[in-house]
């Protein structure tokens, strides 16, 4: 279930797991061997996909598929350490293997931050996206940082994804799905392991739940112990997200007073105040019906959250096995996502998700091979369940053009159901002249507005965005009605790691989906019989 309900299908049982772990010399693979083996448990439903419809014709072919798969990947019994047998990208190397031991023995024995049934229910909702029924808004930090934590931003960020469902839900005419890239998103994948500065070489900032971004060897150093400041600090933003959502907050009557100060005189700030006053109207009329407005629909929403799967060792430790379905379930976060970096069909990232039963999302790029994208979805969705598997797009607006008709068709073509999904910001990071990393507003748009082509040439359902935002006044994305140039950047830089839109680019973004919503809400309308006319 969402943020609006409590479950209790979920009985935190914990498969005894002994942590033998050999340390590894290697600075980005695993060190973790295998465990003891609990009974596999599949996932059930099989549905048939949509056929095609208008294939849209690029002028640029694409090149033949060379990608060799590996033998055997995705294959054999999972268990909930079988991960450790596989090749593992991306996680850090810990000094101390006895303190690490003791913090996943710590962390095995802590309640799940989510519940089974609420990642059920996700997964029900992202179904009905991957129909055309629905459309995901994922949204939030680039990473979480310890520093920032603070009620005011989580309810911000919260907020600003109110106004934008509310946007793109009046424009679109169909549910919403609000999923947070909040409580839990701390890690991030490097490029290189290690930094240097004058000389001086130490790892990378890996987010965290993991070491400090302060450029010094204590900084540094891997440290287990924020594992356990992380799970605190998730567990209490979902507490706090859990409050807003249930507690009258989100209620559909206050949807006047979500507008936030700073965009109170600006344009996408009056244009949301014009679309919340009609809404205002709606339920006055309803109410003048004799419909009633205090329906829990009306003043509760659901809110699910999400992270990239990427520290393996911490994700094993939230683990639980389910009684009610006898599956296994991350509950650290409703949603997880496999990234570009540690997608390799036989590596230790993709074996231990695909065999636990959240929704997953694949982050994909124009360097995807269409025939590696069939098979990695095969190994994470072998019964083709809708809603278990979300395609996250990052790929720039004319690599969106070539690239993601090839994807859908070959996706089509094995019968598998997917829910598509445009990450707009990943794929249009520039470096500005003061050196800091930037997105140009005008980028974001133009690849937002690309999927939607695709999709409608291609006859395929656009089925959400993904996206790095804060509700707060940021300067760290250029561009929007607003105008943030290149000398705004340094004024109210945050991020600690990629830039964000603002609430202000947030809205005005959510304005420009909502109208493509609202175009293919038209277009799909069968028209009136010629005798009404």
């Amino acid at each position: 279930m969402s943020l609006s309900s409590t479950s209790n299908s979920l009985i935190p049982t914990k498969s005894l797991i002994h942590h033998s772990h050999s340390h590894s010399t290697k600075p980005n693979q695993s060190s973790f061997p295998i465990g003891p083996k609990p009974n596999n448990h599949s996932i059930l439903a099989v549905h048939a996909a949509e056929p095609a419809k208008n294939p849209v014709v690029t002028d640029k072919p694409s090149k033949p598929q060379t990608t060799t798969i590996p033998r055997n990947a995705g294959s054999g019994k999972w268990n909930i350490e079988s991960w450790k047998s596989k090749k593992a990208l991306q996680l850090p190397d810990y000094p101390n293997q006895e303190e690490l031991d003791s913090v996943l023995k710590t962390l095995d024995a802590f309640p799940p931050i989510v519940f089974a049934g609420e990642a059920r229910t996700l997964e029900e909702h992202l179904g009905e996206a991957a129909m055309g029924n629905a459309f995901l808004l994922q949204g939030g930090d680039c990473a979480e940082s310890f520093k920032e934590f603070h009620a005011n931003n989580i309810r911000d960020t919260f907020r600003i994804i109110l106004q934008m469902s509310v946007v793109m839900m009046f424009g679109g005419q169909m549910p919403v799905i609000k999923v947070g890239r909040m409580a839990g998103q701390f890690a991030k994948p490097r490029s290189d392991s290690f930094e240097e500065k004058n000389g001086v070489k130490l790892p990378s900032y890996r987010g965290d739940n993991i070491n400090g971004d302060t450029f010094d060897e204590k900084s540094r150093t891997p440290d287990p112990q924020r594992m356990i400041r992380a799970y605190c600090q998730a567990a209490a933003t979902l507490n706090l997200l859990r409050a807003f959502a249930t507690g009258g907050y989100a209620a559909m009557q206050r949807v006047t007073q979500w507008n936030l100060d700073f965009t109170e005189q600006s344009e996408q700030g009056d244009r949301y105040r014009e679309l919340a006053n009609r809404v205002d109207e709606a339920l006055g009329f309803m109410a003048a019906a004799g419909l009633t407005v205090d329906h829990p629909i009306m003043r509760t929403t659901d809110f699910w959250t999400s992270h990239e799967c990427l520290l393996l060792p911490y994700e094993q430790s939230l683990t639980r096995l389910d009684s009610t379905s006898g599956l296994y379930y991350d509950c650290s976060a409703h949603m997880l996502w496999v990234g570009e970096r540690t997608r390799q069909l036989d590596g230790a990232h993709v074996e231990f998700l695909r065999g636990v039963a959240n929704p997953l999302g694949i982050k994909v790029s124009d360097k995807m091979d269409p025939n590696e994208l069939v098979k990695l979805i095969e190994i994470l969705n072998p019964q083709n369940k809708p809603g278990r598997i979300t395609i996250i797009t990052r790929m720039g607006a004319e690599n969106m053009r070539v690239k993601l008709p090839h994807l859908i068709r070959a996706v089509r073509r094995a019968g598998q159901i997917v829910t598509w999904v445009s990450d707009p910001m990943h794929g249009n990071t520039i470096k500005a002249p003061c050196g800091l990393k930037t997105r140009p507003f005008d980028a974001i748009r133009a690849e937002v507005r690309a999927f939607f082509d695709v999709h409608e040439q291609e006859g395929s359902h656009p089925g959400g965005v993904h996206l790095e935002m804060t509700g707060q006044n940021v300067t760290e994305c250029i561009g929007g009605s607003r105008t943030v140039t290149f000398d705004d950047l340094s004024s109210r830089y945050h991020t600690h790691c990629d830039p964000r839109l603002n609430a202000s680019q947030s809205l005005e973004l959510a304005f420009i989906i909502a109208e493509r919503l609202r175009k293919s809400r038209i277009r799909s309308q069968p028209p009136l019989p010629s005798n009404v006319l």
